[in-house]
């Protein structure tokens, strides 16, 4: 299982190499490159003027030094980079998707519906709450030790405390 770049905000728009002041908004983002998801920043005036290409991005405020970490990050863009993932075949986002369902579980915002053996594989059968639709998600029968690296990934990524667990 490969390792992302999920390092956090280093207060540098990646578009111009100027200086993200603490307390300006910027826009946080998922890149897809050869490696992986790479996090990257953008300042707002970049990104209004040239819209990189990304695979998934949210706005967000550079912290203060003095400055508790807020550990929030919308639902909905939760849902939305689960729902991106949805016909992603490699392996690697397989299990990101998985255990990005297992976050979504854990807030309730999936629920285990069933689950049965297709080409070889285990498929979990999610319903959407508050909607009436369901997804399908590949278990990829991920060890703990692997979920928590994937969790701890993700939490990084997203700038988030997750627990999947208890």
């Amino acid at each position: 299982m490969s390792e992302w770049d999920v390092r956090k905000p280093l207060g540098t728009c990646a578009g111009t190499g100027t200086a993200i002041e603490p307390g300006t908004e910027y826009f946080a983002a998922l890149v897809e490159t050869e490696q992986g998801f790479v996090r990257q920043d953008f300042s707002c005036e970049y990104w209004r003027q040239n819209r990189p290409a990304v695979y998934c991005f949210w706005k967000s405020k550079m912290p203060r030094a003095d400055e508790k970490k807020k550990l929030f990050v919308d639902d909905d863009m939760l849902m939305t980079f689960f729902e991106r993932l949805e016909n992603e075949t490699e392996q690697e986002k397989l299990c990101f998707r998985f255990v990005l369902a297992l976050v979504l579980m854990r807030k309730r915002l999936l629920k285990y519906e069933s689950g049965c053996r297709q080409d070889g594989r285990d498929i979990w059968t999610l319903k959407i709450t508050g909607q009436d639709r369901t997804v399908d998600v590949a278990n990829p029968n991920l060890n703990e030790e692997q979920i928590e690296q994937l969790t701890s990934q993700i939490g990084q990524i997203l700038q988030m405390e997750i627990n999947y667990l208890g």
